[in-house]
């Protein structure tokens, strides 16, 4: 093996296991809720209520995320964002994660160094801090993270609690990542920011618990799309679920020239596109700040309905379809 790094910058093979982990641990600084962080067996996460929300997601490369299109940095961003996403729809807040990264032996180390920068500048955003991981070789880059959460003493918002007569709210954009896809797909230039909100979602932090301490029946991110999620809230609750395209249109609207530009007619982009991580949620009582109202909760069966018919196209990602 040649070991002079001088000629190229160090692969992950030439770096070791135990040196690109130490190269992505110095210097960080944990939350609060991370009593023990990486460097032994496991780690010590403080739970502050006695109990920790948990979920898991996972990133393959040319799946959910092109190098191509994705600096390491965005990736790492978009890896937390999703997660924490998830902990935001059960009404809490994300505190720690546990991250699993896989990559070709040759990998430059400043990529992986660049991508666990990302995923630190992300956790930051929600006050929270990367406990640990593992890091494997593999014939491309997969990306596994665990995120742990704080309720903070309240009951978790599920998907099964909506009724009849509450109102559908939801926070944050819908329809930014789906235009940035297809900007990027069919290589049109401009709309950075669309194109950026493609790489990069932005949760609605802090509006979970918002949503919560409101009084939310049932939550959900919007990860597969508006309409395949909220299938979701309607089979779990056994209603009715309505949308208003009045109540939507200034997503439309906002995404129109770039649909123009593209050849697309956005309103799949508001209804069906995912990855935006917007939150929706079911509420009896006034929608609180930070919230719009989208729509309303009717009588079952279990379906969803925009102004009060079938939504005949396409409806949200399968992550088994093509």
């Amino acid at each position: 093996m040649d070991d002079d790094f001088s000629a190229q910058p160090p692969t992950l093979r030439q770096v070791g296991e135990f040196g690109v982990i130490d190269r992505l641990v110095r210097g960080r600084r944990q939350s609060a809720a991370v009593l023990l962080g990486p460097g032994d067996d496991g780690a010590v996460i403080a739970a502050g209520d006695g109990r920790a929300v948990v979920s898991t997601d996972m990133l393959v490369q040319d799946r959910h995320f092109r190098l191509d299109w994705s600096t390491p940095h965005d990736v790492g961003r978009k890896a937390i964002a999703q997660n924490a996403a998830d902990i935001e729809a059960m009404g809490g807040r994300a505190t720690a994660f546990v991250v699993a990264f896989g990559a070709p032996a040759d990998t430059p180390a400043a990529q992986a160094e660049a991508l666990v920068d990302g995923m630190w500048d992300e956790a930051g955003r929600v006050g929270a801090g990367i406990a640990g991981g593992d890091l494997v070789s593999c014939p491309q880059w997969v990306i596994s993270v665990t995120v742990l959460g704080d309720l903070a003493g309240r009951a978790p918002v599920l998907r099964s609690g909506a009724k009849a007569g509450s109102v559908i709210a939801a926070a944050g954009e819908l329809g930014r990542s789906a235009a940035g896809y297809w900007l990027w797909r069919k290589r049109i230039e401009g709309h950075d920011e669309l194109r950026q909100r493609h790489l990069v979602p932005r949760p609605p932090y802090g509006q979970g618990a918002a949503a919560a301490a409101a009084g939310a029946e049932a939550m959900i991110d919007v990860s597969d799309g508006l309409i395949a999620d909220l299938r979701h809230v309607a089979d779990a609750s056994g209603v009715g679920l309505d949308l208003s395209t009045a109540a939507l249109v200034a997503d439309r609207d906002a995404l129109a020239p770039a649909a123009a530009a593209a050849g697309e007619d956005p309103w799949p982009w508001v209804l069906a596109g995912g990855e935006d991580h917007a939150l929706v949620a079911c509420f009896a009582g006034p929608v609180p700040t930070g919230w719009r109202p989208i729509g309303r909760v009717l009588d079952g069966p279990a379906r969803v309905l925009v102004d009060g018919a079938e939504w005949a196209g396409y409806a949200g990602w399968q992550s088994f379809e093509g």
